[in-house]
This record gives C-alpha cells, sequence and structure tokens, in this order.
C-alpha cells in the first residue's frame, strides 16, 4: 500500500515521461503495483481486504431495517441475523452500523438527557418486581382494540423475568397474572414490590387496599409499594419492561393469536431472557443458573379464587373461544355476545349472556391445548337447527338484530343444573 506522498512522487515521474519499469526501480516498487496507483486501480492509503467481508450479505437487511424502524434497538436487530445465520458477535454489529452509519439520525434522540442513579441491592429471594406494560396497536383479530396489556414479573436479584398478556389490567387479570407467572418462575419470593397501582393499593396514601390483603395473604408474601415518583426503586422490572417492547414485541407478526403470542413470549424469555450473563464474586454465570440458586418458597395448591369475566362473540358454529380452546353453546347464540366466567382455580368455566344468564358450563381444558369442547345437547340442537334451515333455504344463523327466546335460554340453564362435571 503506497501513502499519498508515493502516489504523488509516481504520478510526477509518469507525467516527465519515465516508463513504468524505471519508475518502479527508482522506488522500489514493483512494476504492477505503480501501474494499478497510475490506472486508478488502487486508491493511497486503502488496503485492499485480504478476505471477503463476512458482514456484507447482511448490509441490505440491516439498511432496510433501520430504515423502516430508526430506533429498533441493535439486541433485537442481532436477534433476528442469527435467525438468518449470522456468524459475528453483537459488539461486531454495533461497531458495523456505526462505521457503515446505516441507522438514520434522530434530532429527539440526540438531545435525551441521562439522569443519577443508584444501584440497589436486592438479596436472593428478598423481591420480585410486578408492573403492567402497554403495548399499542395490538393484532385486529385479538378483538383487543387499541391497546393490549403485558404484565411483567421479574426477580430482582438474578433478573429472571416472566410475563402474561392480558386484555384488560383490573384486579382478577392482575392476581391471575401473579400467580401464572410466579410459577413460571419457580416459587414466592418473601416480598413483591408494585408501583402506585390502584388494584393493589389507595394511589395517594400507598395503604394496601383490603381486598389485595387477602391476596398477599393468600400467597404469604408481605407487600412493598413504590414511593410516589420513585420508579427507580423497581428498576429490573422496568428493563424487563424495555426489553419485552422491544425485543419481542417489535417483532411480533400480525398474524399471530393471543396463544401463540404468549408462547412466543415464554419461547423468548427462556432462550434470550434466560441466557443473558452476570458478573457475580464466583465469575460471570447466566441469569438462569443465577435464578436457580434463589431461595424461592413453594406456591399454594390452588389460585387465590377471584372471578376472572371476559367478553366473547360467539361464532356461527356456536363456539366459543377462551385461552386458545372452543367451547360450545346454544346454537341461538351464534354470533351474540356473551361472558366467559372463570373463578381462578376452577376446573370449570360458566359461558353467561348480556343478562346474566348461564347458559353452558364446560370443565376447562388446559391453555393453548386447541381443543373443542361439546356438550352432546349443543351438537344435537346445532344440527337440526342446520338441517332445518337447509330444507327451508334460510339463513344459517338467526338474522342480525334478534336474539334467542328467553325460554330457549331456560331451558339451556335448566340443562346445566343437571349437568355431573
Amino acid at each position: 500500500m503506497l501513502t499519498w506522498e508515493d502516489d504523488l512522487e509516481i504520478h510526477a515521474l509518469h507525467k516527465r515521461g519515465w516508463s513504468i519499469s524505471a519508475i518502479a526501480r527508482h522506488t522500489g516498487k514493483n512494476r504492477r503495483t505503480v501501474r494499478n496507483y497510475l490506472n486508478g486501480v488502487t486508491t493511497p492509503g486503502v488496503r485492499k481486504p485480504a478476505a471477503i467481508d463476512p458482514f456484507e450479505p447482511f448490509i441490505a437487511y440491516v439498511t432496510a431495517r433501520l430504515t423502516e424502524d430508526p430506533h429498533l434497538w441493535a439486541r433485537t436487530l442481532c436477534d433476528e441475523l442469527e435467525d438468518l445465520g449470522y456468524p459475528m458477535s453483537y459488539p461486531t454489529l454495533t461497531r458495523q452500523i456505526r462505521a457503515r452509519n446505516l441507522r438514520p439520525a434522530c434530532q429527539d434522540c440526540a438531545h435525551a438527557a441521562d439522569r443519577a442513579n443508584a444501584v440497589i441491592d436486592h438479596p436472593p429471594g428478598s423481591e420480585t418486581q410486578w408492573d403492567w406494560l402497554d403495548l399499542p396497536n395490538p393484532p385486529a383479530s385479538w378483538g383487543w382494540g387499541t391497546m393490549a396489556h403485558l404484565f411483567v414479573g421479574s426477580l430482582a436479584h438474578s433478573g429472571r423475568w416472566r410475563a402474561v398478556l392480558a386484555p384488560a389490567m383490573t384486579q382478577p387479570h392482575l392476581v391471575d397474572g401473579l400467580d401464572r407467572i410466579s410459577r413460571k418462575l419457580g416459587g414466592l419470593t418473601r416480598t413483591w414490590r408494585f408501583d402506585r397501582m390502584a388494584t393493589v393499593c389507595d394511589p395517594g396514601s400507598g395503604r394496601v387496599t383490603a381486598s389485595f390483603a387477602g391476596v398477599a395473604k393468600h400467597y404469604g408474601v408481605a407487600v412493598a409499594i413504590c414511593p410516589a415518583r420513585r420508579g427507580n426503586r423497581k428498576g429490573v422490572v422496568e428493563k424487563a419492561n424495555h426489553t419485552a417492547a422491544q425485543r419481542w414485541w417489535r417483532t411480533l407478526p400480525d398474524d399471530i393469536t393471543v396463544e401463540q403470542a404468549q408462547d412466543r413470549l415464554d419461547e423468548f424469555c427462556r432462550q434470550r431472557g434466560d441466557a443473558r450473563r452476570r458478573a457475580t464474586a464466583e465469575g460471570k454465570v447466566t441469569v438462569a443458573t443465577l435464578a436457580a440458586a434463589e431461595p424461592l418458597a413453594p406456591l399454594p395448591v390452588a389460585p387465590y379464587p377471584l372471578i376472572l369475566r371476559e367478553d366473547r362473540t360467539v361464532s356461527r358454529q356456536a363456539m366459543v373461544s377462551y385461552r386458545g380452546n372452543r367451547y360450545s353453546v346454544p346454537p341461538e347464540l351464534a354470533s351474540a355476545t356473551v361472558s366467559v366466567i372463570h373463578v381462578l382455580g376452577s376446573e370449570v368455566i360458566d359461558i353467561v349472556t348480556s343478562s346474566q344468564i348461564t347458559i353452558a358450563r364446560h370443565r376447562l381444558a388446559a391453555d393453548g391445548a386447541g381443543v373443542m369442547v361439546r356438550d352432546h345437547g349443543h351438537v344435537v340442537a346445532l344440527d337440526q337447527l342446520a338441517m332445518a334451515t337447509a330444507a327451508t333455504g334460510g339463513p344459517s344463523s338467526p338474522p342480525q338484530g334478534t336474539h334467542p327466546t328467553r325460554r330457549s335460554i331456560a331451558r339451556s340453564s335448566r340443562s346445566i343444573a343437571h349437568q355431573r362435571i
């Protein structure tokens, strides 16, 4: 490789009429080298790479993703590239993005100011931190409107976290999330820490409500409420929120069900979250290893028995979807809106109408099993209605604006009383 001074010298000699061989003898360079610099094949100060650039095949993908979403985490991008066969490390990716100037500039982010913070010591098994995370624009097929909610729980010592999706932030959904996440984390810590959410405490005074005190007694934990405007007290779960929003929610496909999204979140926590490395006195270990050593107390056999209620629209086949399974109702309710009522810890669910009439009771199937739970009476009634409709050539469901008669609902209600569940 020649310097700019050498390049200027060989060009000056060439203009004086020197031959390439004479210039090579004078400068002590190879004739091919002199010829390449004179022809502009080689640039002074730029060394030709000895091998093919391994990042070259991924430049187009990285450029497209950062142009589409300038605030996309490099860590999230590295997750995607690893699935595409990216062989290098995360630091290499960030260095290539900076060196090639692949990320568009954002003026708002350039003026963000850091604030001082302190590290709070959390002994093993001492504290679990809880928080709600709002996720914008969920898939329209979920029927959750413009916002989905993620309830996140994180072990403060090890940093292991798990989360569950919920359509609302009511107290039954919170208690359901507390139980499910604690079981995924492997047990109970001595303290649960919350911010001033109204389903746990009075937001003004920070005192635990009577309704949630029963929940805490059931699980045998103490409740710690963050002081007002002191969000850093639960920084571990806040970081988990940030990771869930940037590395999981941003990459979620639009054509996915709630149960599939929950499965992908659990898999992300196991593969990505638990594989993070933490510095300890004995050296660096993974989050999974650190969490396995935490002394966690066992959970009660059953969750705290609150009533969980969720609205559903009955399909044209007289089926109601709930947690990845489908349950039958009388065919007169096709396309109607009903409510699924589940007492946490119970093995059955009730399906009620808007007038609070229970029209079906089923044994609860395992979440996400994809099974159809059908009552024999519902199957016979649906077949009879379908055959009668086919014979008359009428519609396969009640006309829009009509509702099942109270007599037909009463018959269904009486049949529930005689079911042996």
